[in-house]
């Protein structure tokens, strides 16, 4: 998943020895020079590659079993891994997966990119994850330059979501128009994926009068759910995550105990879906922090309907039950 890693770089200022003087005081900045590491593209494009591979295997299984109308499996999964080796043009029929959930991390990642950009904070381009599973693990960039003003932390922190929303809503509402109704399709095979706001919302819409459970989503769709479950996450007000950042932007003195009353109210929805209680219990052990920002500023009524803009992606993009069993 979607997350955002924050390195903090001293910055030093050094000011005239002339300006003791009483009132009015008059100072003179100086900033020592910045250095700033060299850029591994070869790293970022060997990440962005192998991401692509995964998740245009993983693309491949789902399309597999939905032109064959059986559920997607994880077993079939791994099991296309040697089969596209030997029939690798199978491999095409995994790219409406891949490149429509590439191009939603790509549009999170670079709105948090072009966020930093635009107000002159080093950031990197973005690391992508690899995994055998649903594709990818996600992605994230890293800031190497210290964040002074609240204005720019929440800029950075809700540039990525917003991006990413932006083309996950229509991927997801194509995705669905070309999906099939399979009476309980959704209570069968080894995952059972849970129907987040958004997803009911287009589905009463485009199939009026049918269950969530008896609609089989197209790969695209499937892709755009990994796209919400991504954008939720990253949108939990917890510590250095993009929901984390907008908190802390709002309610500095604040934000620790939000973060602590989140990841303990994550622990319990475990019952739902077991990696509850990993994130909870880690981010309560690691994410609860966030670095202090000095700055009495206000927002402003523009960046305040952002932040409800964004508490509404959030609301329409989770589930208690991201993958369970049972029907949901």
């Amino acid at each position: 998943m979607a997350a955002c890693l924050i390195v903090a770089l001293l910055r030093g200022y050094i000011v005239s020895s002339r300006d003791i003087s009483p009132a009015p005081q008059i100072y003179e900045a100086y900033h020592l020079p910045v250095f700033r590491p060299r850029e591994r593209y070869w790293l970022y494009a060997l990440l962005f590659t192998l991401t692509l591979l995964s998740t245009t295997t993983v693309g491949a299984a789902m399309q597999y079993s939905f032109n064959r109308n059986v559920p997607f499996d994880l077993s079939r999964s791994i099991d296309m891994y040697p089969m596209l080796w030997r029939h690798p043009a199978m491999l095409l029929g995994g790219l409406p997966f891949s490149l429509t959930l590439l191009a939603i991390l790509l549009a999170h990642e670079f709105g948090h990119y072009l966020a930093a950009m635009y107000h002159g904070v080093d950031a990197s381009l973005p690391y992508f994850l690899p995994s055998p599973v649903l594709g990818t693990f996600g992605a994230f960039i890293r800031v190497r330059s210290p964040i002074y003003s609240k204005r720019i932390l929440f800029d950075i922190g809700a540039a990525g979501p917003l991006a990413g929303f932006v083309f996950l809503l229509p991927a997801l509402a194509i995705g669905i128009a070309f999906s099939k109704v399979m009476p309980g399709i959704g209570h069968q095979g080894e995952l059972q994926f849970g129907i987040p706001g958004l997803e009911w919302i287009l589905q009463r819409a485009i199939f009026p009068g049918l269950r969530s459970s008896d609609v089989y989503l197209h790969p695209v769709a499937r892709a755009a759910w990994v796209g919400m479950l991504a954008t939720a996450m990253n949108l939990l007000p917890v510590g250095q995550l993009d929901g984390g950042h907008i908190l802390y932007s709002f309610f500095p003195r604040r934000h620790k105990l939000v973060s602590i009353v989140v990841c303990v109210c994550l622990i319990p929805l475990g019952i739902f879906w077991s990696g509850w209680y990993f994130w909870g219990v880690a981010l309560l052990i690691l994410g609860r922090r966030h670095p202090s920002i000095y700055d009495a500023a206000e927002l402003g009524a523009g960046r305040r309907k952002l932040a409800w803009i964004a508490l509404l992606v959030f609301l329409l993009c989770f589930t208690y039950a991201p993958i369970a069993e049972g029907a949901l």
